[in-house]
């Protein structure tokens, strides 16, 4: 990942020193588990712990410079392990283990670190959505359907229907962290030929994962669901984006970005604030869409293991935690500081829709006061195309309207937006972890 969308407590999880450091972790953790059972001496075990190497910048070159005569990047970890500890303790490392037990355990080890910190972040993104649902739930917006103006809602049922959709990510980031959290050191085709699983439910207990039955490698639908969790809630980000980016239209006007002093809109126009980070946000999803196809590929291999999925998996799944945990900080940002500008948007709501909003208000006091739905379609629906034709109020349109009978009283129900946000409470009440102040 670039360093522009990487943040550095993710990224450093994924760092070579960090890979390496937990990769040791494993190995020193299967020769105590080996000792436990009596497969190798105690004391040779805590030789080995005493002995450990220290994983810096200089220990990666080591492995790397020994990876030029091995080709074979786990096999030179292992060499330089054993050089550092010395012989003939560092002989027990890698004992009875394949390259997958070690790596496929340490990566999941670092998903599961990582999947923590997104899960917070879903968890910060829900909550602002949830604090500025409460704060707007009374503030009535144009509701739109194919992006023409439809009926009332409110700003805060927007941010509700959103805060519910994170929730849901929320759900399923956990879900997947669950899923990810394993571990498996049962050796070349997972059938314990060389290895006790004894050594697997040891390893596995002490680095909190859960140890699964496996070929060489640990299934990697498991790797797909986390994608997938990454790519939802990138989803969620984006329409909460895209939400603000069509608000924020110069024609509609109902919401914009926040605007740091000192911030530049435009290189040439100085009027100008884009809603640059929302459109930022849309696109950055596209990108961990990708992220998951990659994952779904890497599921199928052949037979009880291939290599195809590994030189993908360095790319796309370092990237994609990193990616969402940036993303998911700069949505907070952007919904815990978007500006709001609700005298506009009920100068949209009364005004610029001429009032076209209250139709269907209309045609249901037609219904009620006796006429068949077809026949107060029509009329309504011919006074909606007068209104819009002449530039004049749909309520005016509908008082001149002979065919019209209700009475002054009827319509000023028929066009109350408060009537038809009688039940905006609604939306509150399914945010079941929201606690009102």
């Amino acid at each position: 990942m670039i360093s522009r969308y990487a943040p550095k407590d993710v990224a450093a999880l994924f760092s070579d020193v960090a890979r390496f450091d937990t990769m040791l972790e494993v190995e020193l953790l299967a020769a105590e588990g080996l000792a436990h059972i009596g497969v190798i001496p105690s004391d040779d075990a805590r030789i080995l712990r005493a002995r450990r190497p220290i994983i810096d910048e200089e220990f990666v070159a080591a492995v790397d410079e020994r990876e030029l005569i091995t080709n074979h990047d786990t096999a030179a970890f292992v060499d330089i392990v054993q050089s550092r500890i010395g012989m003939p303790e560092g002989a027990w490392i890698h004992y009875g283990l394949t390259s997958s037990d070690v790596v496929d355990t340490a990566l999941c080890t670092t998903l599961t670190k990582a999947a923590d910190i997104a899960i917070e972040e879903v968890r910060a993104l829900r909550d602002a959505l949830t604090r500025r649902a409460a704060e707007t739930i009374d503030w009535p917006i144009t509701g739109r359907t194919h992006g023409m103006h439809a009926e009332p809602t409110t700003y805060g049922a927007k941010f509700a229907l959103f805060a519910l959709q994170a929730n849901r990510d929320l759900e399923r980031m956990t879900k997947a962290r669950a899923a990810i959290a394993v571990g498996k050191l049962s050796g070349a085709v997972g059938t314990f030929s060389n290895i006790d699983p004894a050594v697997e439910d040891y390893v596995c207990e002490h680095l909190g994962l859960t140890p699964v039955p496996a070929t060489q490698v640990i299934a990697r639908d498991r790797h797909a669901e986390l994608l997938y969790a990454c790519a939802a809630v990138g989803t969620t980000m984006e329409q909460v984006a895209l939400e603000i980016r069509h608000l924020a239209r110069t024609e509609v006007g109902e919401a914009e970005e926040p605007f740091g002093k000192g911030q530049k809109g435009s290189s040439a126009m100085p009027h100008k604030r884009n809603p640059v980070l929302s459109e930022r946000l849309c696109g950055l999803a596209r990108v961990l869409r990708g992220y998951l196809v990659a994952g779904l590929e890497d599921v199928a291999l052949w037979h009880e293991r291939d290599i195809s999925h590994s030189s993908v998996e360095r790319v796309v799944l370092p990237d994609a935690l990193q990616l969402t945990v940036y993303m998911l900080r700069k949505a907070t940002g952007l919904v815990d500081g978007l500006v709001l500008h609700p005298q506009r948007a009920l100068e949209n709501l009364e005004v610029h829709s001429l009032g076209l909003v209250y139709s269907q208000s209309v045609l249901l006091a037609l219904v009620e006061s006796g006429l068949s739905r077809d026949d107060a379609y029509r009329i309504v629906q011919a006074a909606a195309r007068r209104a819009i034709e002449t530039r004049t109020p749909f309520r005016s349109v509908i008082d001149d309207d002979e065919q019209v009978t209700l009475s002054s009283d009827q319509l000023d129900v028929a066009f109350d937006a408060q009537r038809m946000l009688v039940h905006r409470g609604r939306f509150l009440e399914a945010l079941t972890w929201w606690q009102p102040a």
